[in-house]
């Protein structure tokens, strides 16, 4: 039988995610064309990437490579844009089936609105965009009939599990988290952490925020944000278990008392290719677990008094309202001052707090509400850096 190839659009392709994702394309092109590929400022790597794959559009964002790009590009037949304008129109094009969202932090959000708009199903790797904006996100969603396939291996695995279980209550989930670099150390230990240890992630190698954001479990608080979102839970629903092996990916407890978990390498194609091909699981060639190179698997309580992080988090998504933008916001601000030796790594916990305490509350934000949050939040923090 014949394979309907799917259309996909990268909008991050030179990242982390995005480069693993064409690797999966690699491994099917039977099953997949690539129709739009997107960068900020990597227009070296964006170059070779559309030489390779033929895509029909291109976006650099940065202005400033645009003929850089262009000049290779244009006489290969590959429309080239630059701009965020152009990012979010990008999205909106016939031929595409499936838009791969895999931007880092709050760039994601607007692409991403205007790809549900167009009735785009999402691969979602930008977990921000749930975090931010996930009450509009879910009703647009509805609205448009588009639907979210998480690439987070977290949600992916919780995503998985719920697959065929769709009349059964979920009494729970169970967030697994590596405990990144700092796992055990106390706040006496990390008061001269430095950029290159918090780097140095023993399970994952993924860019430089969500890096960073791993080792203050900020990560694993975004992520129990995007949770709530995307499988309609509350807060006391959800429970962040610290996991060193990164095997268990993630569970779901049912109303029996029942556990479903998903295991496998830590390995992000995997996710991706569940993803791009859902309902379907393909055959590929990643490498396979065996328990037996794995006789003890651990599991203990995250250290929310450390690490402060997960506890704003969970804060930010009892209060509700635009609090999760705030946090979001904060934290990314804090998270670039820490990469260029601006703050120390405790002291990021110190200015999201104090921007949660400041920042005006929003009950039900529009999406104009959002937008002037994340610039008032960000305007913020850098005073209090």
């Amino acid at each position: 039988m014949e394979i309907k190839k799917k259309h996909i659009a990268i909008l991050g392709s030179t990242g982390s995610i995005g480069t693993q994702a064409l690797e999966v394309i690699d491994e099917h092109p039977e099953r997949f064309v690539v129709e739009v590929l997107t960068a900020n400022n990597n227009s070296s790597l964006l170059i070779a990437q559309s030489i390779k794959y033929r895509p029909s559009v291109v976006v650099i964002t940065n202005g400033e490579r645009y003929h850089e790009v262009n000049d290779v590009l244009s006489d290969l037949g590959i429309k080239v844009f630059s701009g965020e304008q152009s990012l979010e129109q990008v999205v909106e094009n016939d031929n595409i089936d499936i838009v791969l969202t895999a931007l880092v932090g709050y760039s994601g959000l607007k692409p991403t609105l205007r790809a549900i708009k167009s009735g785009k199903n999402i691969a979602l790797a930008n977990k921000e965009t749930l975090v931010v904006a996930g009450d509009l996100i879910t009703r647009l969603c509805h609205q448009h009939g588009a639907r979210i396939f998480p690439v987070d291996s977290e949600h992916s695995a919780i995503f998985q599990c719920l697959v065929g279980e769709d009349y059964n209550p979920v009494e729970k989930i169970y967030l697994t988290a590596s405990g990144g670099p700092f796992r055990g150390k106390k706040r006496e230990d990390l008061l001269r952490v430095t950029k290159k240890e918090a780097l140095d992630h023993p399970n994952w190698v993924m860019g430089a925020k969500i890096t960073i954001d791993s080792a203050s479990l900020m990560n694993k608080g975004l992520e129990v944000i995007e949770a709530k979102w995307l499988f309609d839970l509350q807060p006391d629903q959800i429970e962040v278990v610290v996991h060193r092996q990164s095997i268990i990916h993630s569970a779901v407890q049912f109303t029996d008392g029942s556990i479903i978990a998903q295991l496998g390498l830590p390995d992000m194609k995997l996710p991706i290719q569940y993803a791009l091909t859902f309902p379907e699981r393909v055959k590929n060639n990643f490498k396979r677990f065996s328990f037996f190179d794995y006789p003890t698997l651990t599991f203990e309580k995250a250290d929310t008094k450390t690490f402060r992080n997960l506890n704003l988090a969970y804060r930010s998504l009892e209060k509700g309202g635009n609090m999760p933008c705030v946090l979001n916001a904060a934290n990314e601000v804090v998270v670039e001052a820490f990469l260029n030796d601006k703050i120390g790594f405790l002291s990021m916990s110190d200015v999201i707090e104090n921007c949660m305490e400041k920042i005006t509350f929003v009950k039900n934000p529009s999406l104009e509400d959002y937008i002037k949050t994340d610039i008032e939040t960000r305007i913020l923090a850098r005073e209090l850096l």
